[in-house]
């Protein structure tokens, strides 16, 4: 007898969050004023100071090792940043960034700064080689006696802000356009933006009365069929990293009445997971914190696969799936997990 193999659509495969103590993953990215600065502190919390060095346009010390002497002392840096203000001028664009950083030293004291970047990028289509990306001109950081969440400046330079700019959305935009070219059939869109989501949370570690952290969730379209269009989702965590999310997928061995997938199901089982990277006929729900999906395996609708995933101590988890691999005309689903439901 042969066995139906059918891959359907379901979890969220994102590493565990990592522990408080734990080094940060690499973050090298200036696609922007903001994730420039963030990559700055990112390389100086993983004392690659090389690294953090090389993202000024003069260097801010006379040499590399009086840079690293000056955080000798230093444990970890949380930045955060506001919205950049930019000027175009002589072929370039000056990008005035606010920022504040909490800096914590080796013995434990913590000490706030706040202040402005400012960056510049020369047009790139004029430029030759030795190819100059955006970098920083300089930062001046002066303390203040104000906490990391209130201590950021509204607004730095005299350049209008860039209200209407979402730097994440840039990025995630940018990385769906990079990671799904030739992917989603081209010529094919959705009406609107790719829609975004804010959500805030804390980890199980986190103190009762500790402030929420907070993720962006990004949902771009990627193509229809006769009755099922698809869907990439894209996570920033609190850390404005912009990745892609993958979905675990149960495995399923289904076996049919005399190997014939017109007849009732004898055996319906999950065998294993698999990973895949787009959602069918799937949607967000900001209330209940929850991705779902249902997967048409043919146009009547009768036979389908249905999963939820619920967002949680970070990132999205899999707590229920439903599967109705009868193609007998009518709507019977079998539920094959749940996490989800109520007694």
């Amino acid at each position: 007898m042969k066995f139906a193999r059918l891959a359907a659509i379901t979890t969220l495969v994102l590493a565990s969050h990592p522990s408080a103590s734990a080094e940060p993953a690499y973050l090298d990215d200036r696609s922007s004023p903001e994730a420039l600065v963030r990559s700055l502190y990112n390389a100086i919390n993983r004392k690659e100071y090389a690294r953090a060095y090389a993202y000024f346009g003069s260097p801010p010390a006379e040499t590399l090792d009086a840079y690293a002497e000056g955080y000798a002392d230093t444990d970890n840096v949380d930045v955060e940043t506001g919205t950049a203000s930019e000027e175009g001028a002589a072929g370039s664009i000056f990008y005035n960034l606010p920022v504040a950083i909490s800096a914590r030293d080796t013995d434990g004291t913590e000490k706030v700064f706040a202040g402005c970047y400012s960056l510049r990028l020369a047009n790139p289509l004029i430029q030759t080689t030795p190819f100059t990306p955006l970098h920083i001109e300089e930062g001046k950081l002066t303390p203040t006696d104000e906490p990391l969440e209130t201590a950021l400046p509204a607004q730095c330079g005299d350049g209008p802000p860039a209200e209407t700019r979402d730097a994440l959305m840039e990025t995630a935009s940018r990385r769906f356009a990079t990671l799904y070219d030739g992917v989603c059939p081209a010529g094919q869109s959705e009406p609107g933006a790719p829609e975004s989501y804010t959500i805030r949370f804390n980890y199980p570690y986190d103190e009762a009365d500790a402030p929420k952290r907070e993720a962006r969730l990004f949902r771009f379209f990627c193509g229809r069929g006769a009755y099922n269009e698809n869907h990439a989702y894209f996570l920033a965590n609190e850390d404005n990293e912009v990745l892609p999310l993958r979905f675990a997928v149960p495995e399923l061995d289904i076996r049919y009445e005399n190997d014939d997938t017109s007849a009732p199901v004898e055996d319906l089982r999950i065998i294993g997971y698999s990973a895949s990277d787009l959602l069918v006929n799937s949607s967000y729900d900001p209330e209940t914190l929850t991705i779902t999906s249902h997967a048409k395996w043919r146009g009547v609708g009768d036979a389908s696969s249905s999963g939820t995933w619920l967002f949680r101590s970070g990132t999205f988890q899999l707590v229920k799936y439903d599967v109705d691999a009868s193609y007998d005309g009518e709507i019977n689903p079998e539920t094959m997990l749940d996490y989800f439901s109520g007694p």
